[in-house]
């Protein structure tokens, strides 16, 4: 199993920066992929972006060429940076892990709120 806690929530006014880490424990070596979503008030949880075992990006069409998600290389924590925030961007972020041990399993943080708002 994979544990996974998010810190770096906040309030930042629009335009403003925050860099949300995830910091993953258990059986790290099984992680395949990581990722961020969120999930603003009414609305269904969403991704963010993913990074694989092979440092392939994907992200949101919104938030392309503002957010850049990160690993380090013993898959025990994942970042993203995230700059130029609008208030659309208010959620709470959950940090994903997701691969195979026995089974495949899907592993998910408490979330973290970030709000951007002035």
């Amino acid at each position: 199993q994979v544990q996974l806690v998010e810190t770096g929530g906040g309030l930042v006014q629009p335009g403003g920066s925050l860099r949300l880490s995830c910091a993953a424990s258990g059986t790290i070596f099984s992680i395949d992929a990581m990722g961020w979503y969120r999930q603003a008030p009414g609305k269904q949880r969403e991704l963010v972006a993913v990074i694989t075992s092979g440092r392939s990006t994907n992200y949101a069409d919104s938030v392309k060429g503002r957010f850049t998600i990160s690993r380090n290389d013993a898959k025990s924590a994942v970042w993203l940076q995230m700059n130029s925030l609008k208030p659309e961007d208010t959620a709470v972020y959950y940090c994903n892990a997701a691969g195979h041990w026995g089974g495949p399993f899907n592993s998910w943080g408490q979330g973290t709120q970030v709000t951007v708002s002035s």
